[in-house]
């Protein structure tokens, strides 16, 4: 009997305050962040409930929890992998091996294919498999079914302007030909359709000063460009994210949510999916529709 095992993939927070200077330094592939810019970083982590490291980190806990979940639907063994934290994809690749997984099947909790996001993913587990044991590797499940009709619940009846956001990247993988803003926007639609919902619009948020172009526009100047159309209430639907991490929290919930008082706009999100039964639901058909089983599993 061939035993199979889910690697499930994600970027990772920092377990504790005292890990953030690490975690950045290794997102930013060893370069270390700017004193300023890390006091800051801090206090964000700290406002979003991450302290010495004597309580799990709740942005961590939420990655465990779909996990587990994911685990008891499917039935099978599910190893989480951090690409910016512990455990490492490697890890979890080395762990579900040395545990007698004969297919690995790698799952990122991200829906969209870009060569900047899930295709670094893809390079790392196959690095860490090497060849060792048969893999299947979901590329995309952005207009999976079942996602879409749990994004479509969340809206359903909306009377505000729906907003639908992702995380922006840098402007030149347009020009590169990533499928990545089609994508989303493709998703964008399917959801809107199915909640018969009219008035909506896409924005891009959580770009990071590199000093080159990001994909836009930016949430914060789209309220502002909402507001002089005549807009008052607007319902955020963050269509690339799936959990309520830093971009959800901070850059939706405290930055953008800000400006929009400012603005005099009602805003409101949806609830992320993060391990909602029905969401951990999506996930496990994901893995059974694009990596089919074998039927002895």
């Amino acid at each position: 009997m061939s035993s199979t095992a889910v690697i499930l993939m994600a970027y990772g927070s920092p377990d504790r305050l005292a890990d953030v200077p690490a975690y950045y330094a290794d997102i930013r592939g060893g370069r270390p962040v700017a004193p300023e810019q890390l006091d800051e970083l801090v206090a964000r982590y700290r406002r979003l409930g991450v302290g010495d490291g004597s309580e799990p980190s709740p942005l961590n806990a939420i990655t465990e929890q779909t996990r587990a979940a994911l685990e008891r639907s499917l039935g099978l063994a599910v190893y989480t992998g951090m690409r910016h934290w512990q455990p490492r994809i490697a890890d979890a690749v080395d762990q579900a091996l040395a545990n007698g997984a004969e297919l690995l099947i790698g799952l990122v909790l991200a829906p969209h294919w870009s060569t900047m996001s899930i295709a670094r993913y893809q390079d790392l587990f196959d690095a860490a498999v090497a060849g060792r044991v048969e893999t299947r590797f979901v590329e995309r499940w952005g207009s999976e079914p079942g996602f879409v009709a749990f994004l479509a619940e969340r809206i359903q009846g909306a009377d505000p302007h729906v907003i639908f956001t992702a995380h922006s990247l840098p402007e030149r993988i347009r020009e590169a030909g990533d499928p990545y803003e089609d994508e989303l926007l493709e998703t964008s639609r399917q959801v809107a359709d199915a909640a018969r919902v009219g008035d909506w619009s896409f924005a891009f948020q959580s770009a990071s000063p590199t000093g080159e172009p990001w994909l836009g526009p930016d949430i914060v100047d789209h309220l502002e460009q909402l507001q002089a159309e005549g807009v008052r209430r607007v319902l955020v639907c963050p269509v690339g994210f799936v959990s309520d991490h830093l971009e959800i929290r901070w850059d939706l919930d405290v930055e953008a949510a800000g400006r929009a008082r400012e603005l005099g706009l009602e805003l409101d999100r949806i609830e992320m999916p993060n391990a909602d039964a029905a969401f951990v639901d999506v996930l496990a058909a994901v893995v059974r529709r694009h990596a089919p089983l074998p039927s002895a599993a």
